[in-house]
């Protein structure tokens, strides 16, 4: 059973999305929380998997506890009413693992509960879209160094990555065998000079790549 701690500062909200996953036979709801105080300590009382959490808290946003609780925090996925560039981007900076809008269908955001406490992150390509347009642009004239060029096929595989893909899911979409898809996610990692799928979405973005 996957556990979830759930930060709105919306008790109606709260109460709709914990109802919707009680519909589902592997996530559950174990602790609600209204700020980023209550927050802490219902992360620190639940024993869970994984961190819902609103951008748009009273106080402090859902990002600044990010950046304050590095470390400290659950994987974390953030959700919003919002389709907000500058939210989407600061959280990947700020080490959230996924983001999704809040109209979403029961079905993506369990997959994406899923995803993100496998070890995937989601950012779905419509917001990654928004994101590029935003900052990526004033990049366009600064060509990344041989090093960090992809390929084509990287290239689609990083963007199936962005959507929250594994590379078993990647390797049937594409084709090759899913030892094939590792290597070339090893590839990914090597070029963008990160460590991990976490921080090779945000990286590909500032390089365009997304």
């Amino acid at each position: 059973m996957i556990r979830v701690v759930l930060v709105d500062d919306q008790m109606l909200v709260r109460s709709g999305i914990s109802g919707l996953l009680d519909l589902t036979p592997d996530i559950r709801v174990v602790a609600e929380a209204a700020g980023a105080a209550e927050a802490m300590v219902a992360i620190e009382q639940a024993a869970a998997d994984v961190l819902l959490l609103d951008v748009r808290l009273p106080n402090a946003s859902g990002i600044e506890l990010l950046l304050r609780a590095q470390g400290k925090l659950l994987p974390t996925f953030l959700l919003t009413t919002f389709d907000d560039d500058d939210a989407l981007f600061d959280g990947m900076h700020a080490g959230a693992r996924g983001f999704l809008l809040k109209d979403i269908s029961l079905e993506r955001l369990a997959e994406g509960i899923r995803s993100v406490v496998a070890g995937e992150t989601l950012f779905r390509p419509a917001l990654t879209a928004s994101t590029r347009a935003a900052y990526v642009k004033p990049m366009v004239s600064q060509s990344p160094p041989p090093a960090t060029a992809l390929t084509s096929r990287e290239t689609e595989i990083l963007a199936l990555m962005a959507a929250g893909f594994n590379n078993a899911e990647i390797s049937e979409a594409l084709g090759p065998s899913e030892d094939t898809i590792k290597n070339h996610v090893s590839s990914i990692l090597c070029k963008l000079g990160v460590r991990d799928r976490v921080h090779a979405v945000p990286r590909g973005l500032e390089l365009g790549h997304i």
